[in-house]
């Protein structure tokens, strides 16, 4: 669905709108921002999501030509994974972001405030960009772009069980859907099985895991509503902070996991945190694998790369 609204304004903005983000209360609060919109003249379009992976599909038709676009995503954390996956031309976009999602990590790292009104009236004013590195997980067959994080592991496993999960829905309507994802680790933790898998880092070193948990390749800080998995990780230094972990008794998992939740885990043993352009992972069978908490499935080989440079994003006054 979409509505086209249109001014003597020189931005043209096209807004891809999840109204189904945080259980349904991301609608409210896209009524209020067009509200914003129509009082400020904005000229805009509104595409309104209607199913899994149709906002991909917004974004490549929007980006199917060689003019520059300017696109705001009003959604989650998934949300925007879709659109990043669906853009043809990273070059010829410039992306805004209002986030009205459950863990909103992807705000969180870049230092937005939790008033989306406010954000926008920013974005509206917004009178330069800046850039910010992508990342990418690729396998056979396949590849999906990333703003925050990848995995493989019982990180991916948590977020394939909170696209379906009652608890997550239960949680988003007393405000709460942030707790989702730690509540649901302390599950997986127990219930995913160990293997063995090679991490090998651009560099040519190597991390030999023979009981791994997972492997997380961070460009912001946190995922999974705040967890700090990489303290030090920056989306402006052309690298991935990779996070391995593995050789953890399971009775030890539970403090392990507390720690980790503190981002006081970096020097703890059986915790490997590095950071590198690229990450190839190998594991002696198919795990779980998740790019912003979107789910791509079970696989067995994986790269994943950082792309510097490659999104540019309106710069806001808050940052």
């Amino acid at each position: 669905m979409e509505v086209c609204y249109t001014t003597n304004m020189q931005k043209e903005y096209h807004f891809i709108v999840n109204t189904h983000s945080k259980t349904g209360k991301a609608a409210e609060v896209w009524r209020t921002l067009e509200q914003e919109l129509r009082r400020q003249g904005a000229s805009y379009t509104a595409h309104i999501t209607q199913y899994a992976g149709h906002a991909a599909e917004i974004a490549a038709e929007l980006t199917s030509g060689e003019t520059p676009v300017f696109l705001v995503v009003a959604g989650g954390d998934g949300t925007v994974n879709e659109v990043l996956s669906g853009i043809r031309d990273l070059s010829l976009v410039t992306l805004g972001y209002l986030p009205l999602g459950s863990a909103n990590d992807l705000a969180r790292g870049l230092g937005l405030t939790d008033e989306p009104l406010e954000i926008l009236r920013q974005i509206l004013n917004s009178t330069a960009t800046e850039a910010i590195d992508v990342g990418e997980v690729s396998w056979e067959g396949g590849s999906r772009r990333f703003a925050v994080s990848a995995g493989a592991g019982v990180d991916a496993a948590v977020c394939r069980r909170a696209l379906t999960s009652p608890l997550k829905t239960f949680l988003n309507r007393i405000g709460l859907g942030g707790l989702t994802y730690g509540l649901l680790t302390i599950s997986e933790l127990f219930r995913t099985p160990r293997m063995r898998g090679v991490a090998r880092m651009a560099d040519g070193s190597e991390v030999v895991m023979d009981r791994m948990i997972f492997c997380a390749a961070m460009n912001f800080a946190c995922e999974g509503g705040g967890v700090r998995m990489a303290p030090h990780a920056s989306a402006k230094d052309g690298k991935l902070s990779v996070c391995c972990v593995c050789n953890i008794p399971k009775v030890v998992c539970l403090f392990a996991f507390v720690l980790l939740l503190m981002g006081k885990h970096e020097k703890i043993r059986g915790f490997v945190c590095v950071d590198t352009e690229e990450l190839r992972l190998s594991m002696d069978r198919s795990l779980v694998v998740h790019a912003d908490g979107e789910d791509c499935g079970d696989q067995q080989e994986l790269t994943f790369r950082c792309l510097p440079n490659g999104l540019l994003m309106p710069r806001l006054l808050d940052r």
